[in-house]
């Protein structure tokens, strides 16, 4: 038998790969199949089921496409209902696999549909549980992901899932492994750990949901507790993993499009497209297209295109680095994104050959902005997490969050000079991309971010007790 975690850091996403005597199951497939296909051929072997533990928001599934190729049933939970055929699994159903099985284990909560897969071996022993977004590393799944689709509140989900915890995973061996859906830096929870194996006994000694004496209150109003509003994009996502989706070689071969840059102009302008620039952010302050947006590959990248695009269904003209083309529209198709047009061939240099204008950001070191503040409290604008800011900030910085820019717009001269930072310099780009687009140019950018002002003389706040868990 062979278990492998197959995960993915932009999403933080863990698929599963297990294998027993040339059969082999997979467990909630990315959307690209060919690292499956790979390590199916390299063992010489057959997929025979894909599992899927619920419908996912933050990404798109491969089952699809993995079961169009290869011809192995797709398995969901009870009640789960997909517009394509598949096997609908009894709560407690075996699936056997080589000499090992696989049962399935509906654990509602998460979402109605949510199960977890518990994988014994040949004599009938548990190994390991597949939970889905039922249970993660120090965290349990959101439960307000499907509430207008199944007409239920989050407290009613929340109560469900303290049930599922309590009678389906909690009675479980301690030495058992439990092998979750994602990790930290996902929005599918809100405390994730950074590792991403661990065993249920540890999970129950460290995870605050997991807790002994913890009643059925408790664990609602915990759970529960600062949520914030799910990125926009996330229903869009469970409809394409519940209805179907086009193949990605389809996504690849319209979007591998190179275009001179009077031509992608032309046809950004027709389209109605935004253009992204995924370069890294050094590289977009020096020179950019007007009115494109910055999300770096080398950040969080899909995560962010949900979150701040948010529809799918948006045409999209990409700026990449040279040759990562393919892989900007493959890591858009991640979360949906399959409207990619074309590309700018050539890059920002051929743009900026062309003779056509281009934009920059203005920035500054930390020791500049140190010595700016000694003389006047000029803006300051912190587009870091609640949390982070919470934690540690110039005294006199205002907290504008990059995942509700929008929200916070008026916040901004309209006029005068002011200045934004995040942590490192990645978001605080992304943000000053965004505030162009909107027509706000006065900003400078701190380089470096956070991590070089703490290096300064620039008065920080003390830290702030959160009133609520975030």
């Amino acid at each position: 038998m062979k278990v492998e975690q197959i995960y993915t850091g932009c999403l933080a996403q863990g698929a599963y790969y297990i294998e027993s005597e040339g059969e082999v199951a997979i467990v909630d497939p990315l959307r690209e199949i060919t690292p499956y296909l790979e390590r199916v051929k390299k063992d010489k072997a057959k997929v025979k089921y894909i599992f899927e533990t619920h419908f996912h928001a933050d990404f798109v599934s491969g089952h699809l496409t993995l079961s169009k190729v290869t011809g192995a049933p797709i398995v969901f939970g009870p009640g789960a209902k997909p517009d394509f055929e598949s096997i609908t699994a009894r709560d407690g159903q075996a699936f056997s696999l080589g000499n090992v099985s696989i049962i399935a284990i509906h654990t509602p909560g998460h979402t109605m549909e949510s199960t977890t897969y518990l994988l014994k071996d040949e004599i009938g022993k548990d190994i390991a549980i597949f939970s889905g977004d039922t249970l993660f590393l120090g965290d349990v799944g959101r439960p307000d992901l499907s509430q207008k689709a199944e007409h239920i509140t989050q407290d009613e989900l929340a109560g469900l899932l303290f049930d599922s915890l309590r009678n389906k995973i909690m009675p479980l061996s301690d030495d058992i492994t439990v092998y979750p859906a994602h990790g930290a830096g996902s929005a599918c929870g809100k405390n994730m750990m950074k590792v991403t194996v661990d065993t249920l006994g540890n999970q129950k000694k460290v995870n605050y949901a997991l807790r002994e004496n913890m009643t059925r209150e408790e664990f609602i109003k915990e759970v529960t507790d600062g949520l914030q509003a799910p990125p926009q994009y996330f229903p869009l996502n469970v409809k394409m993993n519940k209805s179907g989706y086009d193949d990605v070689e389809n996504v690849l071969s319209r979007g591998l499009n190179p275009l001179d840059p009077e031509s992608f102009e032309i046809l950004a302008n027709k389209a109605g497209a935004l253009i992204l620039d995924v370069r890294h952010q050094d590289e977009f302050v020096k020179g950019h297209v007007p009115q494109s947006i910055f999300i770096g590959l080398d950040g969080g990248f899909a995560p962010w295109v949900g979150a701040l695009i948010g529809d799918v269904n948006q045409p999209l003209m990409i700026i990449t680095p040279e040759g990562r083309e393919e892989e900007t529209i493959t890591r858009l198709s991640r979360v949906g994104f399959d409207q990619t047009l074309g590309y700018l061939k050539g890059g920002i240099e051929a743009w900026k050959s062309s003779g056509k204008e281009y934009d920059m950001i203005s920035g500054v070191n930390a020791k500049d902005l140190e010595k700016i503040v000694k003389q006047e409290k000029v803006p300051v604008f912190d587009v870091r997490k609640e949390n982070e800011y919470l934690s540690g900030h110039i005294s006199f910085a205002q907290n504008t969050p990059l995942d509700y820019l929008n929200d916070y717009l008026d916040r901004f001269p309209k006029n005068n000079p002011f200045f934004i930072h995040c942590a490192g310099g990645y978001r605080s780009v992304i943000a000053a991309s965004i505030l162009k687009k909107r027509g706000i140019h006065n900003l400078i950018d701190v380089q470096g971010g956070f991590k070089k002002i703490k290096e300064t003389e620039i008065e920080l706040a003390d830290y702030i007790f959160p009133s609520n868990t975030n």
